[in-house]
């Protein structure tokens, strides 16, 4: 849904709720890379997954997990117990 930088991306949480919405949709999962090739989620990472989970709450929409890939590794918060 959103593009940035190299380094960082703006995601809005009122968009991923309207989507999730919109897709009338009871879970969520989401994904982004990390184009440096380390999947280990930043504290940012966690901060947004944390707020997105919130924010979707609200409208009874559940986040199931949030992936990071990272080249050929991938990263699930929910095995690593972060959701």
């Amino acid at each position: 849904m959103f593009r940035g930088t190299l380094t960082q991306t703006s995601v809005y949480p009122r968009e991923i709720v309207k989507e999730a919405l919109r897709q009338n949709a009871g879970a969520i999962i989401f994904s982004h890379n990390h184009p440096s090739g380390v999947a280990d989620p930043s504290r940012a990472d966690e901060l947004l997954t944390t707020s997105l989970k919130q924010a979707l709450a609200l409208v009874d929409v559940k986040v199931l997990d949030h992936f990071i890939v990272a080249g050929a590794t991938t990263l699930s918060f929910a095995e690593r117990g972060l959701i």
